[in-house]
């Protein structure tokens, strides 16, 4: 766990990540992180929840037409 503290960022309030957050998130300057409601509270993580569904309707999608994909891409 780590404990955040807040920080005047110019006109806004920002957080600064330790060094040993950073690397399990495996990130570094100029990367976007994404903060999303849970249950629980808050998660921060730097994979687009968003994109993540999308992904998965096209995998099942892929899965389920492999044969008509196949054939369209000869």
């Amino acid at each position: 766990m780590f404990a955040l503290k807040l920080t005047q960022i110019g006109n806004s309030t920002g957080v600064v990540l330790p060094k040993d957050a950073l690397a399990q998130l495996k990130v570094e300057k100029g990367d976007t992180l994404y903060l999303t409601e849970t249950a629980d509270g808050f998660r921060l993580t730097p994979y687009n929840p968003e994109f993540e569904r999308q992904m998965e309707a096209a995998r099942k999608i892929m899965k389920e037409h492999r044969d008509v994909l196949r054939e369209l891409a000869k």
